[in-house]
């Protein structure tokens, strides 16, 4: 055997062993989480690319097991971290960007159901065979928001600490109700 994250094996292979993974590697490892980075930097100037964005750490812990003791439903938990570089959608500059997730996860295959785990996802695969190290960038890549922001002015020179403490007060039909006033 090779890498466990790397090896593609069955979901019983993987819970009847009761693996384990633990996880120590780099962005540049998981070809479509650094493509979904890479293009995000390609926005900055040359000069504010972060370098050696490529070595960031992912991190984390993977455990197979069955939820049942039938053996019938296979389960996966764990947590994985990882630190990305990303562009500020407010200032447009470089920042740090923490991912955490943590991972309760029934794996199935087409057809198959999976009943009993209420605190468990479902994930639905292709094939009866699986790559740890892709639910690993699959996790990731959903935990990565939509718009990448600072969280805080002191990071932040755009940043508006007011944008949701003023109330909305934009009433969308009081242009209406005034044309229907001026005709009457």
């Amino acid at each position: 055997m090779g890498n466990p994250l790397r090896d593609r094996r069955t979901l019983a292979e993987l819970a009847d062993t009761g693996q384990v993974i633990e996880i120590a590697e780099k962005i540049s490892d998981f070809e479509r989480l650094s493509g979904i980075v890479e293009a995000d930097l390609a926005a900055l100037d040359p000069d504010k690319l972060p370098r050696d964005w490529r070595d960031s750490a992912i991190t984390g812990r993977l455990s197979f097991g069955y939820l049942d003791a039938q053996k019938q439903v296979v389960m996966l938990e764990g947590e994985v971290a990882a630190t990305v570089d990303a562009v500020c959608q407010r200032c447009l500059e470089p920042f740090r960007l923490a991912l955490s997730v943590a991972l309760r996860v029934l794996p199935v295959t087409t057809g198959q159901s999976a009943t009993g785990g209420e605190d468990f996802d479902v994930w639905e695969l292709d094939d009866a065979t699986l790559r740890p190290a892709d639910i690993v960038e699959e996790a990731l890549i959903m935990a990565m928001p939509l718009s990448a922001m600072h969280e805080t002015a002191d990071t932040c020179r755009e940043f508006d600490a007011t944008a949701g403490d003023t109330p909305q007060t934009t009433k969308p039909f009081a242009t209406l109700k005034a044309q229907i006033d001026e005709n009457r």
